[in-house]
């Protein structure tokens, strides 16, 4: 009985080994782990939202670039947005964010992006791809040397010749230069006419053509600079100055004021080296 005893007591104290039956473990108690929540696609609605909520242009055109996001901008909606109290950038945002997913380009090629430039005026494009506002200069034209004897249509061409005040521009950029131009309703870049000044001692001055034709292969003495602007977006023409131009004093005269003897305004800068 001893003997029986003590075989029982050894055999007890090792551990015993479970067999494996094959069969997966069940989780039976605990929480369960879900599936990640889908993304909520925005839209118009999340916008206005957005906006009402008081949260900058700045955060929400973020949003709109990096969130997954389907958009109406028809007329009535833009309409409608506007009503509701967005900004012309962050329309432009969500009108980019919509053109970029119905436009079926090659991945090589970039889909044409709007600027969000809503004022007119003429711009250029900062170390950062940032438009910034050219200021204006006050611009005094008058009847220049000699009228044209020729007409075209019926038009009589007519010198004029345009004086800005002070020896340079408060501006001054290096090439090569992006330029922007966001024209009035119907007017084409063409109707600018960018021009070279020629530098006195306390003022700039230019000879240009006038009489309804700009840019016209005029006498040596005239001072428009060739520059072909592309339409990248309604009202909006941008062009770049190269390094081809030499450097010096420039501007860029908006439709009108070639045409008239009370002045106007003329975007200006310096081209330095």
């Amino acid at each position: 009985m001893r003997l029986l005893l003590l075989l029982f007591l050894l055999f007890s104290s090792f551990p015993v080994v479970a067999q494996s039956t094959g069969d997966v473990p069940q989780l039976i108690e605990g929480p369960q782990s879900a599936s990640p929540p889908k993304t909520a696609v925005m839209n118009n609605d999340s916008v206005v939202k957005m906006v009402k909520a008081g949260l900058g242009d700045d955060l929400i055109i973020q949003t709109i670039d990096t969130q997954p996001g389907k958009y109406l901008t028809d007329a009535d909606a833009l309409v409608a947005l506007k009503a509701a109290g967005l900004s012309d950038r962050v329309i432009a945002a969500m009108m980019n964010r919509s053109r970029r997913q119905i436009t079926n380009l090659p991945e090589t090629e970039k889909p044409v992006v709007l600027s969000d430039v809503n004022e007119i005026g003429v711009y250029y494009k900062d170390h950062t791809g940032k438009w910034i506002a050219i200021d204006p200069e006050i611009v005094h034209i008058k009847s220049g040397g000699f009228i044209k004897s020729t007409a075209t249509h019926g038009i009589i061409k007519q010198d004029r010749n345009g004086r800005v005040n002070g020896r340079e521009s408060a501006l001054a950029l290096k090439r090569p230069i992006e330029i922007l131009l966001y024209t009035p309703e119907g007017v084409a870049a063409t109707e600018y006419t960018f021009v070279r000044f020629r530098l006195n001692s306390s003022n700039r001055e230019f000879r240009i053509l006038t009489g309804g034709v700009f840019h016209s292969s005029g006498g040596a003495d005239r001072d428009e600079v060739p520059f072909t602007p592309k339409r990248t977006a309604p009202r909006t023409y941008e062009f770049t100055v190269e390094d081809k131009i030499a450097g010096g004093e420039f501007g860029i005269l908006p439709p009108g004021t070639g045409n008239v003897t009370n002045g106007g305004k003329i975007y200006t800068f310096a081209i330095v080296e």
